[in-house]
């Protein structure tokens, strides 16, 4: 499995590359001037039919085709196996593909799905994606410092039969709301969508449910939600950024890969030493590290409490007939 992924990231590597080389991508004078936390700069100041058709055209083939990729492994139903099926050397060169066309697409008309969207949809997207891998992690890592939550189990199964569309989805749209661009953030962030498109492409493979390959993409977050925060808002929010998904990773997220007793009170005597030093004379300021959490933590229980509501329902309508 290491070699799989291990080709991946490189692969990944040299289309950075690629995207680096051929930048610059824009100029401040095709964009407007900033307008606040809710706007996306990266966008035309003067869109065309044909920046938009061209965007929402490849993006909608994109997306369909990985669909229909998915579907056609779900009826097929492979085993899972060390090696690659055909269908995913199919969804790794339509990616392949549909990276370059994307690259193409930004160098001749630039703009992205984010001219007729909202930045909250796009970031939204990701932050359901990644709570609903915090329920289906559930069962083998526990929620809450390795204890299991069984009122989250409820939807686990519906997740993980059908999370592959709602996943790719999430990805794709992501992918195409951004133009490619060759700033930090932008890199960092289309690196992430890169490697979330490789996991994509491994279903049915026993590298796509390796559990520290997909730690480090649950984790990934954490440099490109920091670096983020740290280059386009003022003061030192990027600390609740980087802090914030620790805190998960402390109290979820390692659990899931077999560390031991005393790696585990290492990394959370280190993390605690940290956030002492970084908010040490501020008062009750550190409280900022739990709002990541408590949000992905209250979104788990929200979506569990709708899978309940039909059983709720049943039963309710089976004391009335009773």
């Amino acid at each position: 499995m290491v070699g799989l992924h291990t080709i991946g990231i490189l692969v990944c590597l040299l289309i950075m590359g690629l995207i680096v080389g051929l930048g610059p991508y824009s100029s401040p004078d095709m964009f407007v001037p900033d307008k606040g936390n809710l706007w996306y700069y990266w966008q035309l100041a003067e869109p065309t039919f044909w920046t938009r058709f061209s965007a929402w055209s490849l993006y909608a083939l994109h997306q369909l085709g990985l669909w229909g990729l998915i579907a056609w492994a779900q009826i097929r139903r492979p085993r899972y196996t060390s090696a690659l099926h055909p269908v995913n050397w199919l969804a790794i060169g339509f990616n392949l593909l549909f990276i370059g066309l994307h690259i193409l697409q930004t160098r001749v008309f630039y703009d992205g799905l984010a001219q007729d969207t909202s930045v909250l949809s796009s970031q939204f997207s990701v932050i359901f994606l990644l709570v609903f891998v915090l329920m289906m992690e559930n069962s083998r890592r526990g929620l809450f410092f390795g204890h299991k939550i069984d009122f989250v189990e409820r939807p686990v199964g519906f997740l993980r039969r059908y999370h592959g569309y709602y996943f790719s989805w999430a990805v794709v749209y992501t992918f195409w709301f951004h133009p490619i661009e060759d700033n930090i953030g932008h890199l960092l962030g289309t690196f992430y969508t890169l490697l979330l498109l490789l996991q994509g492409s491994l279903f049915f493979t026993r590298a796509h449910r390796d559990r520290v390959w997909t730690l480090l993409l649950e984790v990934f977050v954490l440099a490109h939600g920091a670096m983020v925060a740290y280059l386009t808002i003022s003061g030192p929010h990027w600390q609740m950024f980087l802090f914030g998904f620790l805190t998960l990773f402390v109290i979820t997220q390692m659990h899931g890969i077999g560390l031991g007793r005393t790696a585990r009170w290492g990394i959370v005597i280190t993390y605690a030493a940290c956030v002492a030093y970084t908010y040490w004379g501020r008062g009750w300021g550190w409280l900022e590290v739990l709002r990541i959490p408590l949000v992905d933590f209250g979104l788990v229980y929200l979506f569990a409490a709708i899978a309940w509501l039909p059983v709720l329902w049943a039963a309710l309508r089976k004391r009335a007939t009773q």
